[in-house]
C-alpha cells in the first residue's frame, strides 16, 4: 500500500490560491480514477478537481472556505488500499518511516483538538443551504450550528441573507459589538464585512467611510475582492496607454446579415460578431508576434501558441476570461463554435479551470453594454487588451472616383491599452491598425 497526495493544480498564470467551496468525498469513501473530489472557486472560475488514482479517502488537509495555494496538498488517498474498521482518517502506509508516522499522529491529535474546541461551527454537517458569505460571518462572530439553524431567512426558499446574520449578530448582544452608530438617533448601523481572504489582506488598516442615514453596507464577494486586487496589481505593474482607432464595419454587418440565417441552419450555431472579431485579433498578433508576449523581470517572453482570451460578463456582475487556445488555427466556424461554446459555459459557471489559463492575449467587447469605447486594463502578464465598441449607424464621408459624399456607414471604435515598458507607441498602434484593416477589407461575398 502507499499513499497519493492530491495537490491543488495550476490554475492560470495570475492565480496562486484557491477557496475550497465544498468537499464531494468523505474520509474512508471510495475514490475511482477522474471522480471529483472537492470543489474550489477562484477569481477565474469554480471548478472540480478529479483525483489522478484510484484509491480510499485518507485525510482531508483543508476545511471548506478555507484558501488553498497552487501546489498544497489538499488530500491524501491510499491507493490500493482498503478503509480500515474503525473508520479512522488515515491508516499509514506499511512503507511509512517513523516520521510519517509522528507527522500523520500529530495532525490527526490536531484535527481531533479543533473539533473538540469548535464543534458546533462544522456548517457543511447542516441540510440547510448556506452562502460563503453567511458561513464567513457566523464563524467570525461564534455564532453557533443551532443558533444560525434557529435564524429566519428572508431570502429564496428562507435562505438566510446577509441581513438577516447581521441583523441577528446585532440584536445578540452578548459577545461582540459588530456595529457603530451614527451620532444620530435614526442612523443606520455601519456593519463590520467579514474577515479577508488572505492574512495580508487582514492585517491592513482600513477606515471605516461615512455613511448617512439609509445607506446600505454591501460585504465584497470573495471574486469581487480577488479582481480588485488582480485590477490594482495591474496598474501597479505595468504602464498603460491607449490608442483609438475608428473602423467602419459596414461590409460585416452587411455580410451577417445575409448570412446569419444559412449559418445557423448549416452548423447549428449563432453567428455574432464576436468570431469575426476575434479571428481578426489572431490575424493581427501573427503579423505582430511582439504582442503576443510576456514580461518576465529584465527578459521578454514571446509566446509560440496565439491563446486569446475574451471577457465576458457573469449575472453576478463579475468577470471571467475563457482562453480560445491556437485561435489562429481556427477558421470562421470553427471560432463562431468554441467562442458560444466558452460563452454558455461562462454563463452557467461550468467552465474548467485549464479553459482560463494560459492566454497570451485579451478581448473585451464593451460595446455589449452601449459603450461607444473604454480603456480597459491589462490582464497580467500580458501586455494588451483590446476593447470592442458599440457598433453604430453614423453619416460619414464617402470617397469615391466621382468624389465625395455624405452617407450612413455602421462604425465602431477600437480601444488598444498596452505595456509601455516594452510596447512602444508604434508598435501599439500598428497592431491595432491592423486589426481595423483586416475588418475593414472584409469581402462581402465571401462563402461560410
Amino acid at each position: 500500500m502507499s499513499k497519493f497526495e492530491l495537490k491543488l493544480p495550476r490554475m492560470g498564470e495570475s492565480v496562486a490560491e484557491a477557496t475550497l467551496t465544498s468537499w464531494l468525498k468523505e474520509v474512508g469513501d471510495t475514490i475511482e480514477m477522474d471522480e471529483a473530489i472537492f470543489e474550489i472557486a477562484t477569481d477565474k472560475v469554480d471548478s472540480e478537481v478529479p483525483s489522478e488514482v484510484e484509491g480510499v479517502l485518507l485525510e482531508k488537509c483543508y476545511n471548506v472556505d478555507d484558501v488553498i495555494k497552487v501546489g498544497d496538498t489538499v488530500a491524501i488517498i491510499q491507493v490500493n488500499g482498503e478503509e480500515n474498521s474503525s473508520g479512522a482518517a488515515a491508516e499509514v502506509s506499511d512503507e511509512s518511516t517513523e516520521e510519517e508516522m509522528v507527522a500523520v499522529a500529530e495532525s490527526t491529535l490536531i484535527k481531533a483538538k479543533e473539533t473538540i474546541e469548535s464543534p458546533r461551527t462544522d456548517f457543511s454537517s447542516s441540510d440547510r443551504f448556506y452562502s460563503p458569505l453567511v458561513k464567513n460571518i457566523a464563524k467570525e462572530e461564534g455564532i453557533s450550528l443551532e443558533e444560525l439553524e434557529a435564524i429566519e431567512g428572508s431570502g429564496k426558499d428562507g435562505r438566510v441573507s446577509k441581513n438577516d446574520i447581521l441583523a441577528y449578530v446585532e440584536n445578540r448582544g452578548d459577545k461582540k459589538e459588530v456595529a457603530v452608530k451614527e451620532p444620530t438617533q435614526n442612523a443606520s448601523p455601519i456593519t463590520k464585512a467579514p474577515s479577508a481572504i488572505t492574512s495580508e489582506t487582514t492585517k491592513q488598516q482600513t477606515v471605516a467611510p461615512k455613511t448617512s442615514t439609509g445607506d446600505e453596507v454591501i460585504a465584497m464577494t470573495r471574486m469581487g475582492k480577488l479582481i480588485a486586487k488582480h485590477m490594482t496589481d495591474s496598474v501597479a505593474t505595468s504602464a498603460h496607454v491607449q490608442s483609438f482607432i475608428e473602423v467602419d464595419v459596414t461590409n460585416i454587418v452587411n455580410w451577417r446579415a445575409k448570412k446569419k440565417n444559412a449559418f445557423e441552419a448549416q452548423e447549428g450555431e449563432k453567428l455574432t460578431y464576436t468570431p469575426i472579431f476575434m479571428e481578426a485579433v489572431a490575424k493581427a498578433l501573427k503579423k505582430y508576434p511582439m504582442m503576443n508576449i510576456t514580461v518576465d523581470g529584465d527578459n521578454v517572453i514571446k509566446k509560440k501558441n496565439i491563446n486569446i482570451g475574451m471577457a465576458a460578463a457573469l449575472p453576478d456582475g463579475n468577470l471571467i476570461v475563457p482562453v480560445i487556445k491556437n485561435a489562429d488555427q481556427l477558421n470562421l466556424v470553427g471560432m463562431a463554435k468554441v467562442v458560444n461554446d466558452l460563452a454558455e459555459r461562462s454563463r452557467n459557471n461550468v467552465l474548467k479551470p485549464d479553459e482560463v489559463q494560459d492566454g497570451t492575449y485579451t478581448v473585451t467587447n464593451v460595446g455589449t453594454f452601449g459603450s461607444v469605447f473604454g480603456t480597459p486594463i491589462i490582464n497580467q502578464p500580458q501586455v494588451g487588451i483590446l476593447a470592442l465598441g458599440a457598433i453604430r449607424k453614423i453619416p460619414s464621408v464617402i470617397e469615391t472616383e466621382e468624389g465625395d459624399f455624405i452617407g450612413i456607414r455602421s462604425k465602431m471604435y477600437l480601444s488598444h491599452s498596452y505595456d509601455h515598458r516594452v510596447v512602444n507607441g508604434a508598435l501599439g498602434s500598428m497592431f491595432a491598425k491592423a486589426v481595423a484593416d483586416y475588418l475593414e477589407a472584409w469581402d462581402v461575398n465571401r462563402e461560410i
